[in-house]
């Protein structure tokens, strides 16, 4: 039932790329948040700001340079506030996956041959091959946590095992890109710490549907990009400062060996910094409160809120089809509205260009680099898996369209 608490006609209003019509003069129905979610007006508006007004290099005496010096402070900050962690901690880059890398590497004096490094089944590639690289290098032994096929959520039942004395490196995902799944990192990380581990979190798809608290998580590294929550194309990494501080990361000799700096090499994207901050007040302009946080929190809280609404009408109707192989986790664990499902005698790309076509429905298809996934159920002869992914700029009235056009491919291939 839609509620009245959720201000979606001002949420909707505050992203331009919503009213854009396509040559039918049809608007676009983007349900494929998980893959990156539109730009919200706030940071369109201080990238424009910031380039409308001068963009400048750092650490100059004139005022455009110590704009910029400014700008990255205040940026740092707001991350801090957003994940709960020191603006010192904060780092940015080209985007995740290209951080993750660079910290693999950066890592590699600290893990010895005969170390163990656990991944995941579950998790998007990115927060697995970074530290398979990691262990190939160093001669370290991977180990996998798997997925449990029925739950489609992690089997812990082995954790004190896979977890001993010879685990150097855990990385965990948050939230599955794929099914929605949120992970119960808090005790994985815990059993991590219990080891003296370095805990490393993908924050990518959490970050967008959840308060995250990188402190209360006990994660040392964590990562987010920001065009995932209403921003530019931007990647985060919030580095624990007694761990950011021993990582030996290549430089030019001149540049910075402190941190946060010595992460982000080279001259960054500014204006996308910029767009950041914009990105993160959108989120604390709705809620409320004596601080950022706070009001990020509520702000969260609202998001979540009315996702979860959106959330339980997709469901309850993909259950129904039975033409519909939906892949969820059960109701007993915490999932973000992203739903990867598949279409009997349907190829996935087939219905997702139908739904494009016909409808103007944003969906996309494939393995969403959750590849693992995509071994452990063995789905790409098909086309792998149909997937869509809420925002809050979402409506019931865009569910209604997606409903119609489901039934309609369905009645066409009868």
């Amino acid at each position: 039932m839609k509620s009245n608490k959720f201000p979606i006609d001002e949420v909707r209003s505050q992203f331009p790329a919503l009213n854009f019509k396509n040559k039918e003069q049809v608007f676009p129905v983007y349900f494929d948040g998980p893959g990156g979610t539109q730009m919200v007006q706030s940071c369109i508006d201080r990238m424009l700001e910031y380039i409308e007004t001068g963009m400048a290099n750092l650490h100059g005496t004139f005022s455009t340079s110590q704009k910029t010096d400014l700008l990255l402070e205040k940026a740092k900050e707001a991350v801090g506030d957003l994940l709960n962690c020191s603006a010192r901690e904060v780092a940015f880059g080209q985007n995740m996956t290209s951080l993750a890398f660079q910290v693999s590497n950066a890592l590699r004096p600290l893990i010895e041959e005969g170390d163990e490094i656990l991944v995941t089944q579950l998790d998007h590639r990115a927060n697995v091959d970074p530290w398979i690289h990691l262990a190939k290098e160093t001669g370290a032994t991977v180990k996998w946590l798997p997925v449990d096929k029925e739950k489609l959520a992690l089997d812990l039942t082995n954790l004190d095992s896979l977890i001993n004395p010879k685990t150097k490196v855990v990385a965990v995902g948050l939230s599955s890109n794929l099914t929605g799944t949120v992970t119960d990192a808090k005790r994985i990380f815990k059993a991590a710490k219990n080891v003296g581990a370095i805990t490393i979190a993908d924050a990518v798809h959490a970050v967008p549907h959840f308060l995250i608290d990188k402190q209360e998580l006990e994660s040392d590294i964590l990562f987010c990009s920001a065009y995932k929550f209403f921003g530019p194309h931007l990647g985060i990494a919030a580095i624990k400062k007694g761990l950011f501080e021993r990582l030996e990361i290549p430089k030019l000799q001149p540049a910075p060996n402190e941190i946060p700096y010595k992460l982000e090499t080279g001259t960054q994207n500014h204006e996308g910094i910029a767009g950041l901050c914009g990105a993160i007040s959108f989120i604390e302009s709705l809620g409320r409160g004596n601080s950022r946080r706070e009001k990020l929190g509520f702000g969260m809280k609202a998001i979540e809120a009315h996702e979860e609404e959106l959330m339980n009408e997709l469901q309850e109707f993909l259950q129904s089809i039975p033409e519909v192989e939906l892949f969820r986790a059960g109701n007993d664990i915490k999932k973000t509205p992203t739903f990867a499902f598949k279409i009997k005698d349907i190829h996935s790309r087939e219905a997702t260009e139908f739904f494009a076509e016909k409808f103007n429905l944003c969906i996309g298809d494939g393995h969403f680099y959750a590849a693992t996934m995509a071994e452990v159920f063995p789905v790409m002869d098909t086309g792998g898996w149909i997937r869509i992914g809420f925002a809050p700029y979402n409506t019931f009235e865009e569910i209604a369209i997606f409903k119609t056009a489901l039934k309609e491919l369905l009645l066409m291939k009868t």
